[in-house]
């Protein structure tokens, strides 16, 4: 039988106690989490957005935002009878664009036999 405790673990674990790469390491390391992080590089969104953006359920979403806020990354703010997410810091916007950036640069560069 497949041990998969390592999920409640990376889900509902506080990770801010790890170093920060670790932490962005972690958040990375999900397509759905991906998806999430650069969404909210463009501003705050609710989870219904969120949600349908990374065609996931509420519930699938929800488990990803309490990782991200696990990692320190993201913050939750409640608005009436609805919760809003955003990133923590503008910065981080831009830190990830300017990764994402770097990676398909190195891509590229690496297809070209550089």
């Amino acid at each position: 039988m497949l041990d998969y405790s390592f999920v409640d673990e990376l889900f509902r674990d506080d990770h801010r106690s790890k170093p920060p790469l670790a932490r962005l390491g972690i958040a990375l390391s999900d397509p759905i989490r991906q998806t999430i992080l650069l969404r909210l590089s463009d501003g705050p969104a609710f989870p219904s957005e969120l949600a349908e953006l990374a065609q996931t359920s509420r519930s699938n979403l929800s488990n990803h935002l309490a990782c991200l806020r696990g990692c320190g990354l993201v913050v939750a703010e409640r608005q009436g009878r609805h919760i809003r997410y955003e990133l923590v810091t503008r910065r981080l916007g831009g830190a990830l664009a300017d990764i994402a950036t770097a990676m398909e640069e190195s891509t590229l560069e690496g297809a070209h036999g550089r």
